[in-house]
């Protein structure tokens, strides 16, 4: 079972440079953005930009399961109101349609926001419409929810939004998430912590697995590792349960390294991309190379 090790790599100059970027950093996978991620209309690719991505993808050994592309920051599939909806889902769907031309098979994302102007339930429900109406005019392309660290009015920060959002969404086949670890622990999942601890404020003496079993024992009974599509290895900044989203490189951050450790020796881990977004490129070959150990030991 191959383990898909990367970062979310430039795509200056053409999205046919992303393959190239990733394979000097020594990854086996990648994330790119598509598009400009910070604007609402690009340009579209072209013919030639499509034959060299492919290519250049077959060349360097990238396959479409260990690409994770990422769509833009200003999309909103939850936004209350008409307008602002209406853009985000015709993003989405330019988004979803460009990775249909590159031969990709996922697009990872970011669920969306309230804004304090609908429910949590209203906005969920708008989230799973905006995904069942791109699905049904796309083919093969998989929307691949990512888990958020809850800043603001953003929702995805917890397991049970999530569960509710696939529970919607009619096909299936065609959704997934991305677990991110800085947002997982922003979020209050302490992937760090080990052993078993008692229970606090019970009169009998129970106990409960405390840290990285225990969130994804949690995350297999509320979701389900078959739907796992992808993850962002990030370190965290801020303290657990921050509802800060600040990556960190591996092993400087809270987490620290034996999470990233372990998560490398999961085989629940395998064959999907393992995706580095830690602010600093120029030691991406270093944490791709002991990722890569980790794997392997």
């Amino acid at each position: 079972m191959a383990k898909y090790i990367g970062a979310h790599v430039s795509t200056s100059g053409g999205v046919e440079n992303a393959p190239v970027n990733a394979s000097q950093i020594g990854a086996t996978g990648f994330a790119l953005f598509t598009k400009n991620q910070r604007q609402w209309v690009s340009s579209p690719l072209s013919e030639e930009s499509i034959k060299l991505f492919k290519e250049r993808c077959l060349k360097m050994g990238f396959i479409p399961k260990s690409i994770l592309p990422h769509d833009s920051y200003l999309i909103n599939l939850g936004h209350p109101q008409a307008e602002g909806l209406g853009k985000s889902r015709a993003a989405f769907l330019d988004e979803m349609q460009r990775c249909e031309q590159l031969g990709l098979d996922r697009l990872n994302f970011h669920p969306g926001s309230h804004l304090n102007q609908i429910s949590e339930k209203e906005c969920i429900a708008r989230i799973a419409e905006s995904i069942n109406i791109t699905l049904d005019k796309t083919q093969g392309i998989c929307a691949v929810i990512e888990n958020t660290a809850g800043q603001g009015t953003n929702l995805g920060n917890k397991f049970e939004q999530i569960a509710e959002m696939i529970s919607q969404v009619k096909d299936k086949s065609r959704v997934g998430v991305c677990i991110d670890t800085c947002h997982s622990f922003a979020a209050g999942y302490n992937l760090k912590g080990n052993g078993i601890t008692p229970a606090k404020n019970t009169l009998f003496e129970e106990f409960r697995e405390e840290g990285y079993e225990k969130v994804f024992m949690e995350f297999e009974r509320i979701i389900g590792f078959k739907y796992l599509k992808g993850v962002h290895l990030n370190d965290a900044k801020k303290p657990l349960g921050s509802h800060v989203d600040r990556h960190e490189s591996l092993g400087e951050g809270e987490i620290g390294l034996e999470t990233f450790k372990k998560i490398m020796k999961d085989s629940r881990f395998d064959n999907i991309p393992l995706i580095l977004e830690t602010p600093n490129p120029e030691i991406w070959t270093e944490e791709i190379s002991k990722l890569k150990k980790w794997a392997k030991n």
